[in-house]
């Protein structure tokens, strides 16, 4: 275990805390651990249950997280603990997110030091670590030394994230972070609370932080049919980004049934369709669709002229045509990570 950071002593008489990672700002009793499951009240002291208990280290295309403006074809160092903070019906890594712990000494994963994660990303010849498959803000403490680390050997951090992380948190981690693709799961707070036990309105203020102190954004919606699929809801989201950047990366995914959310169908392709229009008619300039077989649908377009400047098919980038960032037929920046 190693003691947390951002929270407080509220009640000394009964050992309480308030912890501050994450925007459950969860009150915990002694003996007790937040909403994530493995941050643990001990005696008044904040443990993390998780620092160095990697359950998962994989060398995935960047593509994957996903992120398509930031390094494309290269491989990122992809690691994660157990634990979440939030409950999604429909999370694709419910065994590891929602994991249940007993006790500290249940904690499963392989011990591993923040150099040792470096080192491993190196030797792989990984350009990125990515801080993934569940919420990295759990296990904040080593993703953060680790950052540093990597962040001296010109290795990019990336967070793949639900978007709850604590402003606190968010700030002292960003002169570290260089990209962000965080899920806007919806626009509706009913959802959020229903779905994923959580609220809308902090995920929108990390989006919009996140922006703000320089890390690279990309956004990512699963859209599920029946919960997410409005036209209302869509342009929602689609103002929201554009309002922010026009040039934050929208990915938009096709749902299928898992986990406990198996009362809804596989997207539609149409709707897939539908949501890639809501967002060029909100002058979002680079829509992408996924989880499909779209050819094209995953292509980066210049804005200007409509020249495909990089081709994927699947993780692979088949083509890539910008020269100095840029297209090469009208000189148009592409805005995002491009270099090593």
């Amino acid at each position: 275990m190693k003691e947390a950071l951002f929270y407080d002593v509220i009640d000394s008489s009964s050992a309480t805390v308030q912890c501050h990672l994450c925007s459950h700002n969860c009150k915990i009793k002694n003996g007790k651990t937040g909403l994530c499951n493995v941050r643990l009240n001990a005696g008044g002291v904040l443990q993390s249950l998780v620092y160095g208990k990697l359950v998962s280290e994989n060398v995935d295309p960047i593509e994957k997280k996903p992120l398509f403006h930031v390094s494309p074809g290269s491989k990122s160092y992809s690691i994660a603990t157990v634990g979440c903070n939030f409950k999604c019906r429909h999370c694709q890594n419910y065994q590891i997110s929602q994991f249940p712990i007993s006790s500290p000494d249940a904690v499963p994963g392989k011990d591993r030091t923040p150099r040792q994660v470096v080192s491993n990303a190196l030797a792989y010849d990984c350009q990125s670590i990515s801080y993934t498959y569940v919420e990295p803000t759990i296990f904040y403490e080593f993703a953060y030394e680790t950052a540093e680390i990597a962040h001296e050997q010109h290795l990019k951090n990336i967070f793949v994230s639900n978007g709850y992380t604590g402003p606190a948190a968010a700030k002292k981690i960003a002169p570290f972070l260089d990209a962000n693709n965080i899920d806007l799961k919806a626009f509706s707070d009913t959802f959020y609370r229903q779905v994923c036990g959580a609220k809308l309105t902090p995920v929108l203020n990390t989006i919009a932080l996140m922006k703000e102190l320089g890390v690279w954004v990309e956004v990512t919606t699963l859209i599920i049919p029946g919960y997410n699929d409005t036209d209302k809801e869509l342009k929602e989201i689609a103002a929201f980004i554009a309002g922010l950047d026009s040039e934050i990366p929208w990915h938009i995914s096709r749902f299928y049934p898992t986990y406990k959310l198996t009362d809804a169908p596989p997207t539609p392709v149409e709707t897939i369709h539908r949501a890639r229009d809501i967002g060029k008619a909100a002058g979002l300039k680079y829509i992408y669709t996924g989880n499909i077989h779209d050819r094209g649908g995953e292509d980066t377009i210049c804005p200007q002229c409509g020249k495909t400047l990089i081709k994927r098919g699947g993780y692979t980038i088949e083509e890539n045509l910008m020269t100095n960032n840029s297209c090469p037929d009208c000189s148009t920046a592409i805005a995002g990570l491009w270099g090593r």
